[in-house]
């Protein structure tokens, strides 16, 4: 099935985002999928600077290339989250605050601006993170009662919908990346965020299948579970070292790259996701938006990654449903034939 191929800028953010428009068009990538970050697309400027999103689209016009998301994780990681220092080096420093609270208002105030100037880009949907104040009780020790878990999930919907309204008034979707520290990151916490939110069709999910293999989470039978909500889908892959006795599942702390770990992104096709399988997957729920290679891989080149991940996927993409069943050869009624 033909869909655009577009490479996430996240982990490009370094380079200007001439050099990486360049980049992507030499490899053939049809589009970007752009990340909010460095000098790729400022939330701030594209409101207040008029000329700003018309030099952006020049700039894409000028490669070749299309653009059919935004990304916003880092801003959106903060709406939710109890603040640390962590989150200072990831925002923006127009939004820092040394009241907590006032740096989750601040982000909600930058995503739901997210939304207004992704409409003025001219495309639909934003990707990214919520954050969640409850994931750092997964291990439910001390323990956790049942109303605080809730309770989590009541806060993210009272400080999504606000900007769920917004991005409603401006005909975006924002979709969720499931991912470990949000408030969905596997199959049943993705249900109840979307029970929480009242299933509002403006909030769907990016999936990422990366997250789900070390997680033992079947990333094709989520493509056909939550057939109706996948907006977008980032490519990125996962390899699951042989259990030795001590490499445990959460990683102990130890840097990407350190053989130790028990897992670790790498780059498109290189991993453990069922790639073909999950195509085929999508083709059954007929999602006909992009495939995003999102690059993250400690032990490869990114531009021997993001070069290769490209052609692996537009061979993959040639895979698509026939226009008659296989075994309608042996419907000889069709002929009008008479065997009598």
């Amino acid at each position: 099935m033909t869909r655009p191929i577009t490479l996430f800028t996240g982990q490009w953010a370094d380079l200007p985002f001439e050099e990486v428009c360049r980049l992507a068009a030499e490899w053939g990538y049809d589009g970007l999928e752009i990340a909010c970050w460095g000098d790729h697309f400022e939330v701030d400027k594209a409101l207040a600077d008029p000329e700003y999103v018309p030099k952006k689209r020049a700039v894409l016009d000028r490669h070749g290339l299309g653009v059919w998301a935004v990304s916003n994780h880092l801003v959106g990681q903060a709406v939710c989250d109890p603040i640390d220092v962590r989150h200072r080096s990831i925002l923006p420093a127009r939004l820092w605050d040394d009241d907590p609270e006032q740096v989750r208002r601040n982000a909600a105030r930058e995503m739901a601006d997210t939304a207004r100037a992704a409409a003025l880009l001219g495309v639909d949907t934003v990707v990214g993170f919520t954050g969640s104040s409850i994931w750092h009780t997964v291990a439910m020790f001390p323990p956790v009662p049942a109303d605080a878990i809730e309770a989590g999930y009541r806060d993210f919907a009272d400080r999504w919908h606000p900007i769920l309204d917004v991005f409603e008034e401006h005909g975006v979707r924002f979709a969720l990346e499931v991912h470990p520290s949000e408030i969905a990151y596997d199959h049943w916490t993705t249900r109840r965020a979307l029970d929480a939110i009242g299933h509002r069709p403006s909030f769907g999910l990016n999936w990422d299948p990366s997250h789900m293999m070390w997680q033992d989470i079947d990333p094709a039978a989520f493509i056909l579970d939550f057939a109706d909500r996948i907006y977008h889908v980032d490519c990125k892959d996962t390899k699951v070292r042989a259990r030795d006795g001590r490499r445990g599942r959460l990683s102990s702390h130890l840097p990407w790259g350190d053989p130790r770990r028990a897992w670790d992104f790498v780059s498109t096709g290189h991993g453990d996701v069922p790639w073909e399988e999950c195509l085929r997957a999508l083709n059954t729920i007929g999602y006909t938006g992009p495939l995003s290679v999102e690059w993250e891989d400690a032990g490869m080149d990114r531009l021997t990654g993001a070069a290769e991940a490209v052609t692996f996927l537009r061979h993959l993409s040639r895979i698509s449903p026939p226009a008659a069943s296989f075994d309608a050869a042996f419907d000889t009624s069709a002929s009008g034939a008479d065997h009598e």
